[in-house]
């Protein structure tokens, strides 16, 4: 906001780096805007356009698609080989309740993108999605992508092309839980190869479909925080919004709490010497 105002900027255009709308990520950063908007007279006059969502535009879909179609002929056997995309997951009730677009977005997505590999590889190959970095008690969208490794083993995929979809570059959720426990995961399984495809980082197709994008959006009828982060009329609150009372209903809030009662439960057990893990011999 201060580079904004410091800078003289005369025109806003948001860019989430999500191409999957959701509640929990695109949804919450136009919120957040809109606040900031809101709350300072400089911002509020600036004409902003907002891009929802381009989990469909062409740069997007070409940059996945060469990123995939590399490790798919570096496979054993390129025509029979599996290509798994895992998604992060949200909660469920996002979806059935609030009705978040995410899981019909990402599912279109894939689809796009297969078709887009079938035209450069000449073969159709078999595909999975899944959605992975499941929190807190509540139930998410399925399937795990833990539960579908799994089965893909028993079924005697040997060489499986994993796609991180939803994510456009590289941190914890790819280099630690897709590379090191899900392929600890598919490998226990019997999954013999197992490739990753990139995060789409600075790939030139990528950046230039970004680019695509602001100059699509400046050009275009304009997009307000308010329309961007609109959701079906039916339910007037996020699920991640607070309730009248001062309590939230947010799946990763309730999972910070159990959390939190979860290591005060071991600490006083660690302190006092007693309690079901001392009973069970594990402290």
């Amino acid at each position: 906001m201060a580079d904004i105002k410091a800078d003289g900027v005369e025109e806003v255009v948001v860019l989430p780096l999500y191409p999957q709308f959701s509640i929990s990520t695109s949804g919450s950063s136009f919120r957040e805007l809109q606040r900031l908007r809101q709350a300072d007279p400089a911002f509020s006059r600036l004409p902003i356009r907002c891009i929802r969502s381009w989990y469909d535009h062409h740069g997007y879909i070409e940059a996945m698609g060469g990123l995939i179609a590399r490790q798919i002929r570096a496979a054993g056997d390129p025509a029979g080989a599996h290509v798994f995309f895992s998604a992060h997951g949200v909660p469920k009730s996002y979806v059935e309740e609030a009705g978040d677009p995410y899981q019909r977005e990402i599912e279109a997505c894939t689809l796009l993108i297969m078709q887009r590999l079938e035209r450069e590889l000449g073969h159709t190959n078999p595909h999975t999605l899944a959605y992975q970095s499941r929190v807190g008690p509540v139930e998410w969208l399925k399937p795990y992508t833990e539960d579908a490794l799994h089965e893909l083993g028993e079924a005697g995929v040997k060489d499986l092309v994993v796609v991180p979809i939803s994510f456009v570059s590289e941190h914890i959720e790819t280099l630690e839980e897709i590379d090191i426990e899900y392929r600890e995961i598919a490998t226990e399984a019997g999954v013999s190869n197992f490739l990753r495809v990139p995060a789409l980082d600075i790939d030139p197709t990528f950046i230039a479909g970004l680019a695509d994008l602001v100059q699509e959006a400046m050009a275009g009828p304009e997009v307000n925080l308010d329309q961007a982060a609109e959701l079906p009329t039916r339910v007037k609150l996020y699920p991640q919004d607070k309730w009248a009372w001062g309590w939230n209903n947010s799946s990763e809030v309730w999972n910070g709490r159990l959390a939190m009662v979860g290591f005060s439960a071991f600490l006083f057990e660690l302190i006092s010497g007693h309690g079901p893990l001392h009973a069970l011999g594990l402290l």
